[in-house]
């Protein structure tokens, strides 16, 4: 072996590192990690997996849609929050929106967050008999956004950018100005963009933040005590059943921070209607 060229020694040494790190890091390490994983959290291991009637619904930790058909909501059923992964919940397109709080202007193939937002808001309204009336948005459901001209100095026209005509602008006019509805195909780029905050407070709100907005993974299979609150008494009222007795059967799916500080209490969508669907 000493008489080896260095550069043969250098290649042996190489394949042999090779050879030890891909049977420790490539066979032993996960043999190991798979082995504790089914020894001490078997059922979370292998994906937390919900039966019923002899056949697998669901994960307790994947959430899911409740849907008809043709889309709409099921309204016996609590509803999830809205997913960005795939057509939603889509195990192989987990992900966000990917869009942050400056997107409020809608393009002609896709309506901006703060559109999207404003639209769940009404219509979670609608279905829960609540106030969908939120911040920066029209009261159909809307940004409310207006692209102002020109950009610096007293304004000459002011356009509800998010309202194509013939719909009514949200308001008559800003700043001695005339509101007008956005006309289809017209480029309004070189507008100042400007969002109206409008005479609705936070506080006021009565639809929460997790049922307008997705989660960062698009895969949450919780919702938040006060969304499930709030559809309570529509499911209730869909299945005859007392309302009390709803709202312990949230109770009983509801889990706390993590590690008793961290987060906020959660819901478990699937879980709670499959405890609904029970005779």
């Amino acid at each position: 072996m000493d008489r080896m060229p260095s550069w043969i020694r250098q290649h042996l040494a190489a394949v042999r590192a090779l050879v030890v790190l891909t049977l420790v890091t490539g066979a032993l390490y996960p043999l190991a990690v798979t082995g504790v994983a089914q020894l001490l959290f078997g059922r979370q291991a292998n994906g937390s997996m919900i039966e019923r009637d002899g056949r697998t619904v669901g994960s307790a930790l994947v959430g899911q849609s409740f849907t008809d058909a043709a889309g709409k909501p099921v309204a016996r059923y609590f509803q999830s929050r809205p997913s960005a992964a795939g057509d939603g919940y889509d195990m192989l397109s987990t992900a966000a929106s990917n869009l942050g709080p400056e997107d409020v202007v809608d393009t002609p193939d896709r309506a901006s967050l703060l559109t999207q937002v404003c639209a769940r808001s009404k219509a979670i309204g609608e279905r829960e008999g609540v106030s969908g009336a939120r911040p920066y948005c029209t009261p159909d459901g809307a940004g409310a956004v207006l692209k102002v001209f020109p950009a610096v100095g007293k304004p000459v026209r002011a356009v509800s950018v998010n309202q194509a005509c013939p719909a009514t602008p949200f308001a008559a006019e800003y700043r001695g100005v005339k509101v007008e509805c956005a006309r289809p195909g017209e480029d309004y780029a070189a507008g100042r963009t400007v969002p109206v905050r409008g005479g609705v407070a936070e506080a006021a709100v009565a639809v929460p933040a997790d049922a307008v907005t997705a989660s960062g993974s698009g895969l949450d299979p919780h919702i938040s005590l006060a969304y499930a609150e709030l559809q309570a008494p529509r499911v209730a009222r869909e299945r005859g059943v007392g309302v009390d007795r709803v709202r312990a059967l949230i109770r009983e799916h509801t889990t706390g921070r993590a590690l008793g500080f961290m987060g906020e209490p959660a819901v478990n969508v699937l879980e709670l209607n499959l405890a609904l669907d029970r005779p």
